[in-house]
């Protein structure tokens, strides 16, 4: 690793693990050994709904290594009536094997345990269901908002501000359209993974999440434990992405460890992630803008459905992603679900403000166009002083600083405005732009700093590190905040026995992990007398963030980001290349510019995924997906990634006593309308409807 040195807080450093991940020490939950360690093997249904009418479960059990069969006829019962960590009740399909009902293809029906992995494949493989089918519903689409429903989510489903009809009525000009994202899935490298075993009354759990104390919670009360009795320890994660929360494998895990009194591991396959990982759901979302002759918004209505299953409602806020951006003098917002025979979709990176922005930004677009006046320039006429539905002031928003810099940087005061215009040989070339946030939360969080007699220190919080580089920023901000070098700091974390933490989730991990551990840091400093002796077991502070958090000054606080890009797009073919793309943010302090910038140019990379490949197509007869693997769902490969700068601005709020915000998920949002606007540019051709897949592009092209 790099050396740091005092005051190393925003300084580049490479990670503080990265030579134990290339080398192959640093263990994920899938390679962790057991002794005496037996494999589960989920088998899942092969219909759309009904209900399991038998498993013909003895031939299975003859089979060379079975363990076991379990099934909604003889698993252990658990409780799921109960609300979460987050809030919220947890989805009925972590209850498993309770019942003989088939929401959705993919459902769990059993789970082989067998010596072996291979022999728990083969024997799940080989287990004959026997199903009582009933017709099912997978067809998604705007038709079907007559059946929709408002649902409070972590936002209110509906916000209202203003006469949105008198508004629209009285602007001179007004967009009115509709924009589609399909089904998308997460798929991190590291499949999910758990494995369960008892040890002297203790249930401990080795599993691949985003939060320990979050999964040992839920599983302590699914299986009715006291929660001191459950341990889940989580130290390496290979990308979550909002996915890996408390699953079936985990569940099934702790199911057959107690039955068979034995470690046991569950791990899915790529294929069963598509069922029972969760996804985003797809979107149909109406956005309605009025403005007057020079692009003062008057009006911003921006309506969203999404999908959820017939077990879980599960919200995709993608209106909410309006409620910050712009002023307007009406101002109405929707989230809307509607049921289907499907599994329950869950986070997924820039949950609603990826999808969102998609149509807000596209429409911002439209509405340049119709007047006449320049995208950026556009966006800044319609800057909001304060929050323009909350009337909260905000905790720096310097979304213009990021627009101008980036303009300058990317070239923009030359662009022709005109479409269709700029052409390379067989490529038509095209340039757009779009503006991204993501909110800046802050969760209680504790911590502890341990003075080690050895001159080291060692810092314990309950943080999930999921790739993002949050082991190597909280050695950072914990050498800082002790003054020390940050070879003298070691992090452990990813354990539920460290204490109650805030989750890798809402970009919210490393802001939240940030201030308890400063502050616990802190206070060890002022507390060592200058050249002390440090008895053996060393001097440790302790802290709890859940008192500042609460008094923290009422303030919108957003991470904010200007994206642009450009297109090249053969009309013959359909194809549409990213020939370039640039971010510039503004994130409050960035701690570490080396894992920050990685995790911005991952999230456009993703963007233009979104933009031109990601879509996961249900086949209506079956009610499962085609192609559910990687080589039928497509995603942006290096071939795809052309040149991506990410960059910042100073973001500085000094009511912000931590200063730290999220860039986890700020980097996709706006970078598929980024793309899809250069599209409209180079072609003259509006798409509504993501992936710009190549035969739309002709489509398109033929109707123009």
């Amino acid at each position: 690793m790099t050396t740091a040195t005092k005051g190393s807080h925003g300084t580049a450093h490479t990670r503080v693990e990265g030579r134990d991940k290339v080398t192959g020490a640093a263990r994920y939950a899938g390679e962790i050994p057991f002794a005496d360690l037996a494999h589960g093997w989920l088998v899942l249904s092969t219909v759309a709904r009904g209900r399991v009418r038998a498993l013909d479960t003895e031939a299975v059990l003859s089979l060379p290594g079975v363990l076991t069969v379990l099934h909604h006829g003889n698993a252990p019962r658990v409780e799921t009536g109960f609300t979460g960590m987050m809030g919220v009740p947890p989805d009925p399909s972590t209850g498993l094997f309770q019942h003989d009902r088939v929401p959705h293809m993919g459902w769990p029906v059993a789970l082989v345990v067998a010596e072996t992995s291979e022999q728990a494949r083969e024997a799940a493989e080989s287990l004959v269901v026997h199903y009582e089918q009933e017709p099912h519903d997978v067809a998604f689409s705007a038709l079907r908002d007559s059946e929709a429903y408002p649902l409070d989510g972590h936002a209110p489903a509906v916000v209202e501000k203003g006469d949105l009809e008198a508004q629209l009525a009285a602007s001179a000009v007004v967009v009115d359209a509709e924009y589609t994202t399909p089904e998308e899935h997460h798929n991190p490298m590291e499949p999910h993974a758990a494995a369960a075993r008892w040890d002297g009354g203790r249930l401990e759990v080795v599993d691949s999440n985003q939060g320990t104390g979050w999964v040992a919670d839920e599983l302590a009360k699914l299986f009715s434990l006291d929660p001191a009795s459950v341990r889940v320890r989580s130290e390496h994660v290979g990308g979550g992405f909002g996915s890996k929360g408390t699953r079936a494998h985990q569940v099934a895990a702790v199911m057959a460890a107690t039955v068979l009194q034995r470690p046991v591991r569950v791990v899915l396959t790529r294929r069963q992630m598509f069922s029972l990982a969760g996804h985003r759901s797809p979107t149909a979302q109406r956005v309605r803008l009025g403005a007057d002759a020079n692009g003062r918004l008057r009006a911003l209505e921006h309506r969203s459905l999404n999908q959820t299953s017939t077990v879980h409602d599960f919200v995709e806020p993608s209106a909410a992603a309006s409620r910050s951006m712009y002023a307007a003098d009406a101002h109405h917002t929707t989230n809307r679900l509607v049921k289907l025979d499907v599994p329950t979709p869950t986070w997924m990176r820039a949950p609603g403000e990826a999808p969102g922005s998609f149509a807000l930004e596209s429409a911002l677009d439209e509405l340049a166009e119709r007047c006449g006046v320049d995208p950026l320039e556009l966006r800044i006429r319609n800057e909001p002083e304060v929050g323009p539905v909350s009337g909260l002031p905000f905790g720096g928003r310097n979304l213009i600083a990021c627009f101008r810099e980036g303009a300058k940087r990317f070239g923009w005061a030359g662009r022709d405005p005109r479409p269709g215009l700029r052409r390379e040989g067989r490529w038509l070339l095209g340039t757009g732009t779009a503006a991204a946030s993501f909110p800046a939360m802050a969760m209680p969080s504790t911590a502890s700093v341990t003075a080690q007699a050895d001159g080291t220190f060692t810092v314990r919080i309950n943080a999930a590190d999921i790739g993002t580089g949050a082991r190597t920023a909280l050695t950072l901000v914990a050498a800082d905040a002790l003054e020390v070098p940050a070879d003298r700091v070691r992090v452990r974390i990813g354990d539920s026995d460290l204490g109650p933490a805030m989750i890798a989730g809402g970009s919210a991990g490393t802001r939240s992990w940030g201030w308890a551990v400063m502050e616990a840091a802190g206070e060890l400093r002022r507390s060592l007398a200058p050249g002390a002796d440090i008895p053996p077991d060393g001097v440790t502070v302790r802290s709890d963030t859940t008192g500042a958090v609460g008094t923290l000054a009422q303030k919108e606080r957003h991470s904010f980001g200007a994206q642009f890009a450009e297109v090249a797009v053969d009309p013959a073919t359909g194809e549409v290349r990213v020939r370039r793309m640039l971010g510039v943010f503004a994130a409050g302090r960035i701690v570490n510019p080396l894992t920050a910038r990685n995790q911005l140019v991952g999230g456009m990379a993703w963007g233009i995924s979104m933009a031109l490949h990601e879509e996961a197509v249900r086949d209506r007869a079956s009610g499962g997906l085609y192609g559910a693997d990687l080589a039928g769902y497509h995603v942006a490969a290096h071939a795809d990634v052309p040149h991506i700068e990410a960059d910042w601005v100073d973001d500085h709020d000094p009511d912000d006593p931590v200063g730290i915000k999220g860039i986890g998920e700020v980097g996709i949002v706006g970078a598929a309308a980024a793309v899809a606007n250069a599209v409209w540019h180079a072609t003259g051709v509006r798409h509504r409807n993501l992936p710009i897949r190549p035969d739309r592009v002709l489509l398109a092209g033929a109707d123009a």
